[in-house]
């Protein structure tokens, strides 16, 4: 059996010669005679992969000198928790509900604090992106928190909220790393790595110095201060090292790849195909609103719960794996990161044009 085409939502594909590099180093890393996963993340030679890949992320994403990078556990979930217990305070926070995880992250801040939505898609099964530009932001709120991609919807935001001078927080777990950005927009920018840049197991939280303090709702955890990982340099127990190692193999991978503005083209171009195929199709519809399409995530339907299923079964047996839509959107879909090649699309859009005459 080869390689499939793996169209998962996460754990994803990942890049063939990142994966063949780390199999290559998985019994000797650099000499030391021993694998990255067996390694003391208190040795040289670790500290020197934590280092490296949190240098390759800072230029591939242009980070300023005043926001930290850390590596941590827990995934975004964990994060839902740990930004109100961080920043709330004056105990409000404006939230964007745009899918699944902005409403999770908005019904855990309210167990912190005065959590608010502000503006919300749920009308139409998140199939849009809300108008953001006049808000009814909170003169006290402490952020304004957004899911810049909505994986399970295929939504994304194309310009971001007009946040009145408040600070910024995006959940980017799938589309980090997919496009440039500008860093300076945001206060908080965090995901986890398993969609789009690496193994799971490793949320990266980008930070503004200013907002990692001492002062933290009564009760935090020391495990959930930012102030503790950003003064240990993410190293105040063991880290998600094995985790951390890949991220930073496909950081090099992007660099290798052009950087993000070469991502970006490469993943426009991928989301074209599969795009203009369903906005001619017969039989397939896209279920997003074509302003507000996610370059990273494809739902699409065919209209009869029968026919999805029997192009889900037909599909992985030609081997398109994962295309099994989400429940609450029913159908398929379609992820198609930085690592799924072009050809994985061609591939995909010649399956759908052969099951729609045959189906018809």
């Amino acid at each position: 059996m080869g390689r499939v085409y793996n169209f998962s939502a996460g754990p994803a594909v990942l890049p063939e010669e990142v994966l063949k590099e780390a199999a290559a180093e998985m019994l000797d890393y650099n000499g030391t005679g021993m694998s990255v996963m067996e390694m003391s993340h208190r040795s040289k030679a670790y500290q020197e992969i934590i280092d490296t890949a949190e240098a390759d992320l800072r230029e591939l994403m242009n980070i300023p000198d005043n926001y930290k990078v850390l590596f941590l556990q827990g995934g975004a979930s964990q994060q839902f928790a740990m930004i109100p217990m961080n920043l709330m305070k004056n105990k409000k926070a404006d939230y964007i509900i745009t899918g699944q995880w902005a409403k999770k992250a908005y019904q855990e801040a309210k167990l912190y604090g005065d959590a608010r939505a502000i503006a919300s898609s749920e009308d139409k099964t998140y199939s849009y992106i809300p108008d953001c530009s006049d808000l009814d932001i909170d003169e006290d709120a402490d952020y304004v928190y957004i899911c810049e991609n909505n994986t399970i919807y295929g939504t994304k935001y194309k310009t971001l909220p007009n946040t009145k001078g408040k600070t910024l927080v995006a959940d980017v777990s799938s589309c980090f790393l997919s496009e440039p950005v500008d860093v300076t927009k945001y206060g908080v920018i965090y995901g986890g790595v398993q969609k789009n840049i690496g193994p799971a197991g490793v949320v990266i939280v980008i930070i503004r110095e200013d907002l990692i303090t001492e002062d933290v709702l009564p009760g935090t955890p020391t495990m959930l201060r930012y102030k503790i990982h950003a003064d240990n340099g993410s190293m105040y127990n063991t880290p998600p090292a094995y985790g951390i190692y890949i991220c930073g193999k496909v950081f090099k991978w992007l660099k290798k790849m052009g950087g993000l503005e070469a991502m970006k083209e490469h993943n426009e171009k991928k989301a074209k195909i599969l795009y203009d195929f369903l906005d001619q199709s017969k039989l397939f519809k896209g279920t997003v609103e074509p302003k507000d399409r996610s370059l990273m995530n494809v739902p699409f339907v065919t209209g009869s719960e029968e026919l999805d299923a029997k192009f889900v079964k037909e599909a992985k047996a030609a081997g398109f794996e994962n295309l099994k839509g989400h429940r609450t959107v029913g159908g398929m879909r379609a992820s198609i990161y930085n690592a799924m090649p072009i050809e994985g699309v061609e591939a995909l859009v010649q399956f759908m044009k052969k099951f729609e005459e045959e189906n018809q």
